[in-house]
Parts: C-alpha cells; sequence; structure tokens
C-alpha cells in the first residue's frame, strides 16, 4: 500500500517539471567516461518517446538533480529504439530502466519505476 506521503512526494515531484523537461543529455562515451572517472554519480536512462512509464520519470529526475545534495548527478539518455548497441553494452532489456553508477561501479538498476520515493533511494545509492 503507497503510503501518505509517498503519494504527496510523487504527486508534488510530477508537478515539478512539464512532461517534455528533461535532465538527461544524449549519452556520450567521452562524458560518460569522464563522470565515471571524476567519482560522479551517474544515471544511464533507458528511455522510448512513446513510453508513458518513461514520461513519469523524466520530471522525478529532473527534480532530483535540482536538489542540492544531488547537484554532481550526471544523467545520460540512451534511446531504446536506435541505440541497441548501447542497450547490450548496459545490459538493458526494456525501456524505463534506470541504472545507477557510483563512479564507475554499478550500484543500483530498475525498471518501470515511477514512484519517487523510490527513484530517490535508487539515486543516493551513488552517493
Amino acid at each position: 500500500m503507497i503510503s501518505r506521503r509517498a503519494l504527496l512526494l510523487t504527486t508534488a515531484l510530477l508537478a515539478a517539471a512539464p512532461y517534455g523537461a528533461s535532465a538527461a543529455e544524449p549519452f556520450d562515451e567521452a562524458a560518460f567516461a569522464a563522470a565515471q572517472g571524476a567519482g560522479r554519480p551517474v544515471i544511464v536512462e533507458v528511455t522510448a518517446p512513446w513510453c508513458p512509464i518513461c514520461k513519469a520519470q523524466r520530471p522525478l529526475l529532473k527534480a532530483l538533480s535540482e536538489q542540492p545534495r544531488f547537484k554532481d548527478l550526471a544523467i545520460y539518455e540512451i534511446d531504446f529504439d536506435t541505440q541497441k548497441a548501447l542497450m547490450r553494452r548496459f545490459d538493458a532489456r526494456m525501456q524505463s530502466t534506470l541504472i545507477v553508477f557510483k563512479g564507475r561501479e554499478e550500484v543500483g538498476r530498475s525498471v518501470g519505476e515511477t514512484q519517487g520515493e523510490w527513484i530517490e533511494a535508487l539515486v543516493e545509492k551513488a552517493l
């Protein structure tokens, strides 16, 4: 059962940014390697423009990236429909996959998650 706090947080985060807003940059190998090498928290977001779950995740990630404690967070987007080689590289099988790294180490992943508290807890693993 979803708690009242989780429901309020999710609602607030969804209202914080329009569905089209994104904190993610298109995946770039050099930028990804540099972020990992610097020990930054990194999210690889596998998304598709037709995916409703991806649209729900986007403002949640944007809101998190705007919080001071996540100021160093780097988010890189992989397109599910067109970047199949990257999908294989990251062993991602579905859109709406979030893969979290602390530097070079993968510390968590999630598929289809849209609850703000759970996504926040996932991202916190990278701090």
